[in-house]
């Protein structure tokens, strides 16, 4: 009759089933660093000694992330390495379960990363459907999304809702991994920072935030 094998053996065989186990698992997460860029639009002009360019109908994609517009001038080159694009027409940014519209807007891209969009119009606007089911939404003249912590700072007559409340600011800052308005570490350029919350009266349900047809009946 065979032997069982050593605890010592067994111990080893157990870790590095374990260790493969979570190879896979990490696996099955790819990095935002790891995902491709891929760009579909109609080429006007291509200048690979200046390295510029200009583009029309244009969809760029990272993973989850999508960048859409009307037009597109390009410096710095094509390979995304550290690139500036600027877009403008219909401009539409999606991430991370949020959208931003507006006008206009410069993306940055450093080691083939979507390091940051500014987005700017009369206004820029920015929507997150949340997961309690309320839609965050957002306007400002200028509208900063970074892609690495996840907020949008708004600024410039900065407005802010969660669905129900509202917040007024020169300069509002919102989290859309974590969905909350986040302090600001300083005051803005353009004023003190003070900012103002307006909460809704109270309806028939005594809840200021029910949304229509959902007050208690008597």
């Amino acid at each position: 009759m065979a032997s069982s094998l050593p605890n010592s053996r067994r111990a080893r065989l157990a870790a590095a089933l374990a260790a493969g186990l979570l190879g896979v698992a990490a696996a099955a997460q790819t990095p935002r660093e790891n995902q491709a860029i891929v760009l579909n639009a109609v080429p006007l002009i291509i200048d690979y000694r200046t390295k510029t360019a200009s583009f029309r109908d244009v969809v760029i994609t990272q993973g989850d992330t999508r960048i859409e517009a009307a037009l597109a001038e390009v410096k710095g080159g094509l390979d995304f390495e550290n690139g500036e694009w600027t877009v403008s027409g219909n401009v539409r940014i999606k991430a991370e379960g949020g959208s931003l519209n507006s006008d206009k807007a410069v993306v940055s891209f450093s080691n083939n990363l979507i390091s940051r969009a500014v987005v700017t119009g009369a206004p820029a606007q920015f929507e997150q459907l949340r997961q309690d089911g309320t839609t965050a939404r957002g306007r400002a003249s200028t509208i900063a999304y970074e892609p690495g912590t996840g907020t949008v700072s708004l600024r410039d007559d900065a407005w802010l809702s969660d669905g129900c409340n509202e917040i007024k600011g020169q300069q509002l800052v919102y989290n859309i991994k974590q969905q909350r308005v986040q302090g600001q570490q300083q005051q803005s350029q353009s004023g003190t920072g003070r900012i103002t919350i307006t909460i809704p009266a109270k309806g028939e349900s005594g809840d200021p935030c029910a949304k229509p047809g959902t007050e208690a009946k008597p």
